[in-house]
């Protein structure tokens, strides 16, 4: 393979489905890891893409993975688009064990890979994408690990990018996006709280409540392609911030917005 290539961990998920087929229509060298071989992975593969099995709950399969994709060309994108929400339900009612593998599989096996892939980044210019999710702004219940999970990733950006110079690493909230994630709130029913009935109101009507896709992938894209000083070690909305307008740019040159802090949170303040 003779041109950097885009890596997408988890290609066969939904936005790295998305992501990936938008990619290869533009004629991008794409390889991407799947779990479970499915359509989804067959229609990308008769796109051009290169697919590799790996199991995030494997060790030994997440360090294969590494080695076959360091035995390919350099690549200049990594983007981890991993995740599930399981177990669900109030922290005392999980079994433990199962807490423990969320944490495992949406936080610290994703970070291996970074770790393991870094030595074959693009000389020119890399980048690595993150996806978070809801729980930064309030207790989200019964969703304990896959929170804790997300809100570690996007301190972990803030770190990766203050100690690696050469690489932009950046966190996305997608927002509600019609995806399989959802498919452990409807398992979960009542244990789910709140969000058992609003998920059945989001998915309603084929999602039509939903962020459109295409949204969420056009994002991607322009983190990717951020330069580092603009995107780096930040906590992007999908939603929420003005990413497709030129007012984006005031953000640059304020280091701490768009990241976990406890600025504002002044006791001295209080009436």
């Amino acid at each position: 393979m003779s041109t950097p290539q885009n890596i997408i961990i988890s290609i066969s998920s939904d936005i790295g489905f998305s992501l990936a087929m938008k990619w290869l229509e533009a004629g991008k060298a794409v390889t991407g890891t799947y779990r479970t071989q499915s359509a989804l992975c067959d229609e990308l593969e008769s796109m051009g893409a290169n697919l590799l099995h790996c199991d995030l709950e494997d060790r030994q399969s997440v360090k294969n993975t590494i080695n076959l994709i360091n035995n390919l060309n350099s690549w200049e994108t990594l983007t981890l688009a991993a995740g599930h929400q399981e177990p669900v339900g109030n922290f005392l009612d999980c079994d433990f064990d199962d807490w423990d593998h969320s944490i495992m599989v949406n936080f610290t096996r994703q970070l291996n890979i970074v770790h393991g892939l870094m030595q074959n980044k693009s000389s020119k210019k890399s980048s690595v994408l993150f996806f978070a999710g809801g729980g930064t702004n309030n207790a989200t219940i019964a969703y304990s690990a896959y929170t804790i999970s997300k809100i570690a990733l996007i301190k972990m950006v803030e770190l990766l990018d203050a100690e690696i110079i050469d690489t932009t690493f950046s966190i996305l909230g997608p927002g509600w996006v019609k995806t399989k994630i959802h498919d452990s709130t409807l398992k979960a029913g009542n244990a789910a709280g709140k969000n058992y009935e609003k998920t059945i109101q989001m998915l309603e009507n084929n999602g039509s409540e939903c962020y459109p896709m295409e949204k969420v992938v056009n994002c991607c894209d322009w983190l990717l392609s951020s330069s580092r000083k603009l995107v780096g070690g930040r906590n992007f909305s999908a939603v929420h911030d003005p990413w497709e307008s030129d007012k984006i740019s005031l953000i640059q040159d304020d280091p701490n917005i768009f990241k976990l802090r406890r600025f504002g949170n002044d006791f001295f303040k209080i009436k």
